[in-house]
């Protein structure tokens, strides 16, 4: 196994990735509570208490106990009314925000191909860069977020190669126009900074960004949102025409079941932070065990 901090050693020869069976994500027990906390947290919140708030610390218990496993090629849903954690879920994988307890780790390769695993909840500020830099990509519900507005669409990607370490120049621009390309952002727009274009597109543009540096896992957090129909449809088909072509690992994080059918082979259900059910997708859909799956399964139709 190889750590991190071994990065700048000569590393062995290994066996690619893609002929283990090992999951890219294996995450065991996540929590994640703001505030000071107290013993009673997880017995006072969750299941049939209705609520995620700790009434005797008034902590905010966002994620409890979530474990799962996400393997090489796959499209995991996360699913979920506002508030039940999911999109905190994301944020502890991208790094963005670190756990109370739990385990979270990532099996890859490096830029040798070399296998390599990281314990998420361990990185220290250099690694995590590395991992958001160069082995992750994140599309968030809202473009503000994902994207530099002060730069060309262009720009933007070509920050995240730069970032990554790529300095030519010329594969930098071909990389961009590429990603256009499939994004179906028109060239001609490459110097068009993001506020000129319209949701679809900012979205179009966050996914060419995120994609820029090849990455090995993709988070797309409600990246349909506040779209119009056709237009989400159209994303959705931009995001199954990726996954087919470059097979990267995605978790895709949503309220809307049509978005979790249509994409995810399986998918967590969560409530006030809790996984209340999982499985395969059509299993869930078809025949809902948990009631608050049952409610939200009704509700769609």
């Amino acid at each position: 196994m190889i750590r991190m901090n071994e990065l700048s050693t000569p590393v062995p020869p290994a066996a690619p990735l893609a002929e283990t069976r090992l999951p890219i994500i294996a995450a065991r027990g996540l929590t994640r509570i703001h505030g000071p906390g107290c013993l009673r947290c997880l017995e006072s919140t969750g299941g049939t208490t209705g609520r995620n708030l700790c009434p005797h610390c008034r902590s905010v218990v966002a994620v409890a106990g979530v474990s799962f496993d996400l393997h090489p090629g796959e499209i995991l849903g996360v699913m979920g009314e506002s508030g039940s954690g999911k999109s905190t879920l994301v944020r502890l994988l991208h790094l963005d925000d670190r756990p109370t307890s739990g385990t979270a780790h990532w099996r890859g390769t490096d830029e040798g191909g070399h296998a390599l695993e990281v314990e998420l909840t361990a990185c220290d500020a250099a690694q995590a860069r590395w991992l958001r830099d160069r082995r992750f990509g994140m599309v968030y519900q809202n473009p503000h977020l994902g994207l530099n507005f002060q730069v060309t669409a262009g720009g933007n990607i070509a920050e995240r190669l730069l970032t990554a370490g790529e300095g030519s120049f010329r594969a930098i621009r071909d990389r961009a126009l590429s990603l256009l390309d499939r994004t179906e952002v028109p060239r001609n727009r490459v110097d068009h900074k993001p506020g000129h274009f319209s949701g679809g597109m900012q979205q179009r543009l966050q996914i060419a960004r995120a994609l820029a540096p090849r990455p090995q896992l993709l988070l797309l957090d409600e990246v349909t949102t506040g779209l119009d129909l056709s237009v989400q449809a159209r994303i959705l088909d931009l995001i199954l025409e990726i996954q087919r072509r470059t097979r990267v690992a995605m978790i895709v994080v949503t309220h809307d079941l049509g978005v979790v059918r249509l994409l995810a082979g399986r998918t967590l259900v969560m409530r006030h932070g809790r996984v209340v059910e999982s499985g395969i997708t059509d299993q869930i859909l078809e025949d809902p065990q948990h009631p608050y799956t049952q409610q939200l399964v009704s509700s769609a139709l």
